[in-house]
């Protein structure tokens, strides 16, 4: 513990408490530590980007901006990045702290080459990250590698930024300080009592090198990207005492269970691929070892008809060559064959289910299909000699299944050269879902999907 570093940062804290009015407590905490940490880069594999958000102008995010810019290792702050190329220059020949304001206008994606600019962030985010830049020699222009490791803090009105840079990213929110809580500043009066602070910051992380050099332990869940970010902050917080120790394990398992509960609000967006791996995961029943594509298929579009029905975003309901095309380009998955019946083996996903911490169901979530017990016994996918539609289980306890027409009214020869029609060519079953019930005179849906579309 360096005594002389824990009252520092108290001190750095007070200060930005008197300027700048947070909506959580422990954005003071992680204020204060990530302008510390950008005097320690070299000890550091990452530095997090930090993102002060807010709904509207008046929040304080400028003035923050500015507090930053007075604590942190030679800052640059900034209304506008130019080009990437001029990011990387700024940052070749040492790492200087990049401070941003406006990135909602700034960085918004709809701007010509914001793209590459956002690509220099993500990549400074790691120390060793390069970009390969063109530059003249002799009359000619050779490749060169830019170092583009360095902290960057932006500021906006609820910036439009990537998954990915949000990912990288530590998040303070700011509201407008009606009630006037903070003190106004005015560097003419605060500049040498500032200066006096930042270059005690600098000398007694300095001081405390061996310290922060020191792999600080996380609290339990915070590993990845996660960890990536919370890391450099943790070191500091370490080297300080328990009392910043305790802080810094507060902040992050507060930021893990925002990321949580956005991720359950909807509020992240996965790709296909991940989506339909979580939705399988959700329902498929504990006792089975394979699947069929068709009862997947089906259980897919009537639990999730946002993501996987006509009303999804892709126009059309979930195919059997959509599915196996997500599953084999994201993890690898390729559908099998039980008893001429194609599908998917349990242990076939169960690795990807691992690596991406799903745990299967033991009964599915939404739809409340009746799971048998006996694997042994169990027919795949309701492949028996019952008559009995899904209707006829219970008032709908099992989800409708037209496996017993070979994966769909194909109008293919299905188990036993059933062709799922009748004599005029007419399904004999309904078309909403895999129904397998009758439909009624004049329709081409039962007698229940009848009544829910009049619903």
């Amino acid at each position: 513990m360096n005594t002389e570093l824990n009252n520092t940062l108290n001190r750095l804290r007070d200060w930005l408490a008197r300027f700048v009015v947070v909506t959580d407590d422990r954005d003071l905490d992680t204020l204060t530590l990530w302008a510390a940490h950008t005097w320690a880069l070299d000890l550091t594999a990452t530095t997090p980007r930090l993102l002060i958000d807010s709904t509207t102008h008046g929040s304080g995010k400028t003035t923050l901006m500015e507090h930053l810019n007075a604590m942190c290792r030679k800052p640059l702050l900034a209304a506008s990045l130019g080009s990437p190329a001029l990011l990387t220059r700024l940052v070749a020949e040492e790492p200087r702290t990049i401070l941003v304001d406006e990135v909602d206008r700034v960085l918004d994606p709809k701007r010509e080459g914001v793209g590459e600019l956002m690509a220099v962030i993500n990549a400074g985010y790691k120390r060793g990250s390069t970009r390969p830049v063109l530059v003249p020699a002799g009359g000619d222009w050779i490749p060169k590698e830019f170092p583009t490791y360095a902290p960057v803090a932006m500021a906006g009105n609820a910036p439009l930024l990537p998954d990915d840079t949000r990912s990288r990213c530590i998040r303070v929110l700011l509201m407008p300080d009606f009630a006037g809580q903070a003190e106004d500043t005015d560097w003419e009066e605060l500049d040498a009592e500032a200066t006096d602070l930042r270059e005690h910051l600098a000398a007694v992380v300095e001081q405390a090198r061996e310290l922060i050099a020191v792999k600080p332990p996380l609290p339990e869940g915070c590993r990845g990207r996660m960890a990536e970010k919370w890391r450099p902050l943790a070191r500091v917080a370490h080297a300080a005492g328990p009392e910043w120790a305790q802080k810094v394990d507060d902040a992050a398992r507060h930021d893990m269970a925002e990321a949580e509960q956005d991720r359950e609000d909807g509020m992240t967006t996965d790709r296909p691929a991940v989506v339909l791996l979580t939705h399988i995961a959700e329902l498929w029943p504990e006792d089975r070892n394979f699947e069929t594509t068709r009862r997947l298929i089906d259980d897919l579009v009537m639990s999730h008809p946002e993501v996987w029905g006509v009303a999804s975003s892709y126009g059309r309901e979930l195919t059997a060559q959509r599915m196996g095309r997500l599953l084999s380009q994201g993890f690898k998955i390729h559908a099998d064959k039980v008893n001429g019946v194609r599908g998917y083996k349990r242990a076939a996903l169960v690795t990807a289910w691992t690596r991406f911490g799903l745990t299967p169901s033991v009964q599915t979530v939404q739809t409340g299909r009746t799971v048998r017990t006996d694997p042994e016994t169990a027919p795949v996918d309701g492949l028996d000699s019952s008559t009995r539609t899904a209707h006829e289980f219970h008032g709908g306890s099992v989800l409708p299944s037209q496996s017993r027409v070979a994966d769909g009214l194909d109008g293919s020869a299905g188990l036993d050269g059933h062709t799922g029609t009748d004599g005029t060519g007419r399904s004999n079953y309904c078309k909403r879902g895999m129904c397998s019930a009758p439909p009624v005179d004049g329709s081409n849906r039962c007698a229940q999907h009848v009544r829910e579309v009049a619903a």
